[in-house]
């Protein structure tokens, strides 16, 4: 019989999670890996296509506008893939933070204070390493964003092909700091990266917004309505100027994520919130369409001529690349540290620091987001985009491998453990007969 689950400390951060949060990250692990492996199939496939002899086919296609010329909805396919697809993808990152605030490690304030503070010093510490490695340089400051970002899809993926023996809570940790660095990323693009606005889009923007909030407070769940105010919603923070990614998280997390019956004062029990479905039904299409298309739109470096040079040599590639490969795992790492250092907060037991570093080191894969913050920030520049582009591609590439490396090593370890274990409870039995 399977002892009940007990309460977490609410002093240790990586306790043993509830039976229903277990579910919930097994699941999410499963869909992300099947789109972490599509991403870089994908990826490879743009690079391929980049550099070979129908390279300019692929910048044709790329280039191909689609769609009406009212409310700026003229759009080249890859804007398209940014700014319409990339949205799917940030809506579910937006029901997967208003889950770990409901029901996730976000929801207890002292065990959210670790990924919390790793996700920003993760995100502080790689501009800083940017800004020193690309000091001097004339494109600089367009590009400071750029490694601040984690690629959940792709992270995940190498997680749990290298990590099968690893803790549940170890997996938790980096999906929890995951969804609070992509928070952190469409803030930066919000805000940073947004050149002028139309105040009257932004308004109507609002307003859709909340009368999106009120249907899902109503409990109306009819698609007939709820998809033409979502597409409302995308259409009005495109028109404005904001990047209309950002639409995508905001409606997610304006979805109700709480069921029927869940409070004294329902009557009718629903077996899935709104914000369930929805994640149910479009995770498969965020991470088996919207994110492979963006990255074949996007991760087509050009690397012939001088570009191959250029990326180890040119400063903006170099300051990209170590702001993800240093930079991530050192601020997320840190962040950790200083955290169970200077606060009530402590590992579990069952994990130790060597752990949180492999995991560390996997977060400074950035891709998806990191190549659409370099699209955003180097836009007038195409060469320094270009290069832009391969220190991405450099300093996810190195991180994946050297967490790679680290993780293999935990996963012996913990194999090793349960195997002895598991000798340990047989030689039990055997005596006790």
């Amino acid at each position: 019989m399977t002892p009940p689950d007990r309460p977490a400390s609410p002093s240790r951060v990586f306790a043993r999670l509830k039976r229903i949060e277990r579910r919930h990250v097994a699941a999410v692990l499963r869909t992300e890996t099947v789109g972490g492996a599509l991403l870089i199939a994908f990826a490879l496939l743009g690079l391929l296509w980049a550099n070979s002899p129908w390279r300019a086919s692929y910048d044709t296609v790329k280039n191909t506008v689609v769609g009406p010329h009212l409310w700026h909805l003229d759009l080249s396919l890859a804007d398209w893939a940014a700014d319409f697809l990339l949205a799917f993808f940030f809506l579910v990152a937006g029901i997967e933070l208003k889950h770990e605030l409901q029901a996730g490690e976000l929801s207890n304030p002292r065990a959210a204070a670790l990924p919390v503070v790793s996700a920003l010093c993760g995100m502080i510490v790689p501009i800083g390493v940017y800004l020193a490695v690309s000091a001097g340089h004339t494109n600089a400051g367009e590009g400071w964003a750029v490694p601040t970002a984690t690629d959940i899809a792709f992270a995940l993926a190498v997680l749990a092909v290298v990590g099968q023996n690893l803790p549940s809570a170890l997996r938790a940790f980096l999906l929890t700091l995951a969804v609070v660095d992509d928070l952190g990323a469409i803030i930066i693009i919000a805000i940073a990266y947004t050149d002028s606005i139309d105040t009257g889009a932004l308004v109507i923007a609002a307003v859709l917004l909340l009368a999106f909030y009120v249907v899902q407070r109503m409990r109306i769940t009819s698609l007939w309505l709820n998809v033409p105010l979502g597409l409302a919603i995308w259409i009005a923070v495109h028109a404005s100027g904001v990047h209309a990614t950002v639409a995508g998280v905001a409606i997610g997390l304006m979805l109700r994520g709480r069921r029927h019956g869940d409070s004294d004062e329902d009557h009718d029990d629903e077996l899935q919130s709104p914000a369930e479905k929805v994640q149910w039904r479009l995770q498969p299409f965020s991470a088996g369409f919207c994110v492979p298309v963006f990255a074949i739109m996007s991760a087509g470096v050009y690397v012939g001529g001088k570009t191959l040079g250029s990326l180890v040599s040119d400063q903006i590639p170099l300051a990209i690349a170590a702001g993800l490969f240093i930079g991530k795992a050192v601020g997320v790492f840190g962040g950790a540290y200083l955290t169970a250092r200077f606060t009530r907060a402590e590992l579990s037991d069952e994990l130790q620091w060597r752990d949180i570093a492999a995991v560390s080191a996997l977060t400074g894969v950035g891709f998806t987001v990191s190549l659409l913050i370099a699209e955003l920030g180097f836009s007038d520049s195409p060469d320094v985009l270009n290069l832009a582009k391969g220190g991405v591609l450099l300093g996810s590439l190195a991180s994946a491998l050297f967490a790679v490396v680290l993780l293999r090593r935990r996963d012996r370890f913990y194999d090793q453990l349960c195997t002895a274990e598991e000798s340990e409870d047989s030689e039990l039995v055997l005596g006790r007969e």
